[in-house]
């Protein structure tokens, strides 16, 4: 199993996103040029992840985006999902009509760790990750390289 660029993408912005929410809106310019992802990729994730309800666009100067919901409040599940990447691993999408409409040999495996996986993602919250030092540091050092949020207030320290 894989996970697509698509998801990760969406996970890593909704990082930077979350990172820095208490600065102000994220411009999808800063994003893409201190995480590598294309502007227009980062486009047409924002406009799933706007649908999915987890980002809503502030406009005007100082606009950008920021979460729809707290951080503690969505999950890496509900990112991955709202880019319409899927969880799971079986042939049929869980259907059980795997092999000539009936369960393959190997369905129940492959269901079984799609729950898993779901469970998993649906626990890892944005807030956990915002508050970690390891992640913490990289965003300071991510910050200063492209001289992110100088002039506002409250970046982080």
């Amino acid at each position: 199993m894989r996970l697509s660029t698509k998801g990760r993408y969406a996970v890593t912005a909704m990082m930077d996103i979350a990172l820095h929410q208490k600065v102000g809106p994220v411009t999808l310019a800063d994003i893409s040029q201190c995480q590598g992802i294309s502007l227009s990729y980062l486009e047409q994730l924002f406009a799933k992840l706007r649908k999915g309800g987890l980002v809503e666009g502030v406009r005007g100067p100082g606009g950008g985006y920021r979460l729809a919901r707290p951080a503690d409040q969505i999950s890496v599940a509900d990112i991955i999902e709202s880019v319409d990447e899927k969880l799971d691993m079986t042939k049929c999408g869980g259907k059980g009509n795997c092999s000539q409409g009936e369960k393959c040999l190997t369905h129940q495996l492959w269901f079984e760790l799609s729950c898993n996986l779901y469970r998993f993602l649906s626990g890892i919250k944005l807030e956990q990750y915002v508050n970690r030092p390891d992640i913490s540091e990289l965003v300071k050092k991510q910050d200063i390289q492209y001289g992110r949020f100088i002039n506002r207030p409250q970046a982080i320290a």
